[in-house]
């Protein structure tokens, strides 16, 4: 009862339920004064070698759940999570239990309860490298302190070093920007890491990653949902990937719940995997550290895979290569083009065949392969015709100009002139002593039976 006394003479207004032990305040104030943590602190509670919270009449308890690095095959760090009960025992859904403030002070106590009960429970946990990915209330960001001093406080009072913090903010939007992006600044100043969490759900742009420059993105799920079921999904899922490395951001994937889902993601290159399938978030703090997730395994799994099915250009090269260099040695001989790659075009996997110059402009017109020229869309007609075309931007050019007589294959990317996924071969060689380039595109993934065909 004394801890009581203690926390409602820090806030005026507050009471006790004739029915309940423990404390409901009714009204906050906006502003909470210092000493923000020795206020907090009475609501707390030691059971055994973990920490409890009481808010009004649920006990809160931290529960972690792992975050994988595939390419360190280990824990890097841990989300913590609460956990409501009431007085039975009975769990309390977190979105109930955050509908229960009525102001903005209200929110700003839940918030900062919360943070406080789950590094209370990390500075004692066993694993003293990884980090700690902690939640911020968007609604405390653009109604809270431009300072969160108490954080600061916090810090010093239980020894945790800021660099092992990751402050996650939840990607939506915020009534005050500015607000927003000093609060980052903040936390970045103090020596945490930032992230945003749920990058790809309603309210995503990548405005809101150059403007708070955050360490991690954290990717909603459903995007990785979307890419189980739709190929192009997939494919976008890994661009985003890609633009967010460029970003200078490290990647992150919640949600993995299968094994299938484990391949996307290590296929779509993100750093860190989060999710059922590795680990469920538990309030049994002391066993975490011992569970052990076989990534070694499902990295085996992943190589295998890939070498069958996900990466064909290693059997493009070996398939098509004698065939590429034999028409090559036809044109530096000045054989007419079509003679020269007809063999290649009456190939049913190889769409197209082009000539271009040192400076990376099309020479002539494209030739088209009957099977390709059957199935052209109109709707991509104005795209179909590429003389004087000027393709050095592209890497595989390049490549070819800087090392005339060597082989070069892209990955599968999506052809400006038909709109369908395919991976080019190119060739440099030398024709009266001019550099000139063969490229040859052909469909994406082609099937062993296609290949055959030929």
């Amino acid at each position: 009862m004394d801890q009581q006394i203690g926390l409602l003479q820090g806030f005026p207004d507050a009471f006790v339920y004739p029915d309940q032990k423990r404390p409901m305040s009714r009204t906050l104030p906006e502003q909470m004064t210092a000493p923000e943590v020795d206020v907090l602190s009475p609501m707390l509670t030691r059971e055994g070698e973990s920490w409890t919270a009481d808010y009004q009449g649920l006990t809160l308890r931290t529960a972690l759940q792992p975050i994988f690095s595939i390419s360190h095959k280990r824990v890097v760090g841990y989300e913590a999570l609460i956990r409501a009960f009431d007085p039975d025992n009975a769990a309390v859904l977190p979105l109930h239990l955050f509908e229960l403030p009525s102001s903005d002070a209200e929110n700003l106590l839940l918030d900062r309860l919360c943070r406080y009960l789950h590094i209370s429970n990390y500075s004692g946990f066993q694993d003293q490298l990884n980090w700690l990915f902690l939640n911020v209330s968007p609604r405390v960001v653009s109604a809270g302190n431009r300072a969160d001093s108490f954080f600061g406080e916090l810090l010093k009072k239980t020894g945790l070093p800021p660099h092992r913090i990751v402050m996650e903010i939840v990607e939506q939007p915020t009534d005050d920007a500015e607000r927003l992006r000093e609060t980052v600044a903040y936390y970045q100043q103090l020596g945490c890491l930032t992230a945003i969490d749920d990058f790809g759900a309603g309210h995503s742009n990548f405005e809101r990653i150059w403007n708070l420059s955050p360490d991690i993105v954290k990717l909603d799920r459903k995007l990785l949902t979307r890419a189980t079921d739709d190929h192009k999904a997939r494919q976008i899922l890994n661009g985003i990937v890609s633009l967010l490395h460029q970003s200078g951001c490290l990647v992150l994937l919640e949600g993995v719940e299968t094994h299938d889902q484990a391949m996307i993601a290590i296929d779509a290159g993100v750093d860190f995997v989060q999710g059922f399938y590795f680990s469920r978030p538990s309030t049994a703090l002391a066993d975490i550290p011992h569970k052990v997730t076989d990534l070694d395994g499902l990295l085996r799994d992943y190589k295998i895979k890939n070498r069958i099915t996900r990466d064909p250009t290693q059997q493009l090269i070996s398939y098509f290569e004698d065939f590429f260099r034999g028409a090559v040695e036809k044109l530096s001989q000045g054989m007419p083009m079509n003679e020269a790659c007809s063999f290649l075009l009456n190939h049913p996997a190889v769409s197209r065949c082009y000539l271009v110059d040192a400076n990376g402009v099309q020479i002539d017109d494209t030739m088209v392969s009957d099977a390709t020229a059957r199935s052209l869309d109109p709707r991509f007609r104005p795209l179909e015709s590429t003389t004087s075309a000027d393709w050095y931007r592209q890497q595989y050019l390049r490549q070819a100009i800087a090392q005339p007589g060597q082989v070069h294959i892209t990955t599968p990317y999506l052809c400006i002139t038909g709109a369908y996924m395919c991976v080019t071969l190119s060739l440099g060689y030398y024709h009266k002593g001019e550099l000139r380039v063969l490229c040859c595109d052909i469909l994406a993934n082609p099937t062993e039976t296609t290949l055959r065909k030929g």
